[in-house]
Formats: structure tokens, sequence, C-alpha cells
């Protein structure tokens, strides 16, 4: 049984997640963010038109998460907020060799509000 609290899963999240909302809603509003990820059914995204990936979805969930006072997430808000970080920590980790600047491994974390260039 885990014992970690409410507080914890929002330490973590404000730690992993580095974007701003508002830079993260420009982001998510763009070609490149639409391009990249998985959908729910497991179909990889590489194009804008294709249906939407877990990632851009979990994207827009950040954004309306952090909008909300502490006083105000739910549990289904703490649930996704553990996601996230897991999600950061694992595929942060994955890190490719060279420039990441415009690769699919990047785009892929900045939709779900970590971008690693930033510091």
């Amino acid at each position: 049984m885990s014992t970690e609290t409410n507080d914890d899963i929002a330490a973590a999240f404000r730690k992993a997640v580095n974007m701003t909302p508002e830079a993260l809603g420009k982001w998510l509003r763009s070609e490149d963010s639409r391009s990249v990820g998985m959908t729910p059914e497991g179909e990889k995204v590489t194009a804008a038109g294709q249906s939407e990936s877990v990632g851009h979805h979990m994207g827009e969930r950040i954004v309306e998460i952090k909008a909300r006072k502490a006083s105000d997430l739910t549990d289904a808000d703490y649930a996704d907020m553990r996601k996230v970080v897991g999600y950061i920590r694992r595929h942060g980790a994955q890190r490719p060799k060279g420039d990441v600047h415009n690769t699919r491994w990047r785009k892929s974390l900045m939709n779900w509000g970590y971008d690693p260039l930033k510091t």
C-alpha cells in the first residue's frame, strides 16, 4: 500500500511539469503537438489530422488542473497528476543522443507539459 499523499503527488507534479499553462496551451494548438504520440487504441500519430494522441489529451488536462485551486482538485485530478509524473519520468529517461530540439521524443514530452530543453 502506498503512503503517497495528495500533497506528495502535487509536489511531484509541480516539479515535473515545467511548462506554464500559457506555454502549454500555445504548444497544444500547434501542428507539431498534434503530430506525435499514440492514440488510446495504440496507433502511432504521425500527422496533425489523425485521432488525438493520449499525450495531447493529457496536455489539455494539465492546463485544466493547473487552473484549479488546490482545494478544488478531485481524486481524478490527482490520478492524472500521477500519470503525468510517471510518464515524464519514464519517457524522459529515454533521451536520444544528439540534438533533441526537433525530435518526436521532445514533442511528445511537451504534450505532457515537460520541455527537456527548458532548465
